[in-house]
């Protein structure tokens, strides 16, 4: 089975854009469960400093409760949890009361096949493909967590940190010293920005949660590609930014999620670096 996968580039693609529509289905769970759980968390431990009494409300986890219909509470049906089939079989309704399914749920689903279609025709069946999976499901979940909520959770920088420290000792990306190095420049550049806009206009310019994502980045990129990452970032962030202000009237003063960007640059770099930077070159 190895052999046929790895002299058959479309159907190792295939099978891992299968794959992604799982993980697709499992990353909407993370990305609508785990703010709660941490707000959750939050609660518990201010009641606790404030000596105020617990809350009676039943906590969440990943598996408990099972899926609800978000309008009406309806538990929902196996068959209807099929990653994209089931929103295409219910034609974006839910089942038990008629009302739209969030585009939420499909959208991010097809956005992890593809990305692990891509991962796949990339590294091929080779010890870099898991990591990249792993490292592009995170990135996702994060992504769509900053969108909803403008956080991103220690509990997913921290291990992705972490990860690629520990994956560079096997030198998949990059050798140990230019993750060590890149998770601490990572770190340290948005520190910088951080309080030296901080220090002009006395406000604060982006959270903390933005550093600790591109000293991960750095730890699977190293320190070189992090000039790239910031240029391709910043660029998008800023022709979002002002497309929004543009065509939608967005509220320059309410600030926007730098988190996704950085996130899609760090995929890309970690798939396409070279070519990357031969073209950011060339121009």
């Amino acid at each position: 089975m190895i052999g046929l996968l790895t002299g058959s580039p479309v159907l190792l693609a295939a099978l891992a854009g299968v794959l992604g529509l799982c993980f697709g289905s499992f990353a909407n769970v993370v990305i609508l469960r785990l703010p709660k759980m941490l707000e959750g968390i939050w609660r518990r431990e201010a009641r606790t400093t404030l000596g105020l009494q617990p809350e009676t409300e039943a906590a969440i986890n990943l598996w408990r409760p099972g899926s609800r219909c978000p309008h009406c509470g309806a538990p929902i049906k196996a068959r209807h949890n099929i990653p994209l089939c089931g929103w295409l079989w219910l034609r974006g309704r839910a089942a038990c009361c008629g009302k739209p399914i969030s585009p939420q749920y499909p959208l991010v689903e097809l956005i992890c096949a593809a990305m692990f279609a891509a991962s796949a025709w990339r590294f091929g069946a080779a010890p870099q493909l898991p990591a990249a999976l792993a490292f592009g499901w995170m990135l996702l979940v994060l992504t769509a967590i900053d969108l909803r909520t403008q956080l991103l959770p220690d509990t997913l920088t921290l291990p992705l940190l972490w990860l690629g420290l520990l994956l560079s000792s096997a030198r998949l990306f990059v050798a140990p010293g230019a993750a060590i190095v890149g998770a601490a420049v990572g770190y340290g550049l948005l520190w910088l920005v951080f309080h030296g806009y901080r220090l002009a206009t006395g406000k604060d310019g982006m959270g903390h949660g933005d550093f600790k994502l591109l000293a991960a980045l750095g730890a699977w990129l190293g320190a070189a590609q992090l000039p790239l990452l910031l240029l391709l970032a910043s660029a998008a962030g800023a022709l979002v930014g002002v497309g929004l202000i543009l065509l939608r009237g967005h509220d320059r003063r309410v600030p926007i999620a730098f988190g996704p960007y950085l996130a899609a640059a760090g995929w890309l770099l970690l798939l396409y670096g070279a070519p990357l930077s031969r073209l950011t070159a060339a121009l």
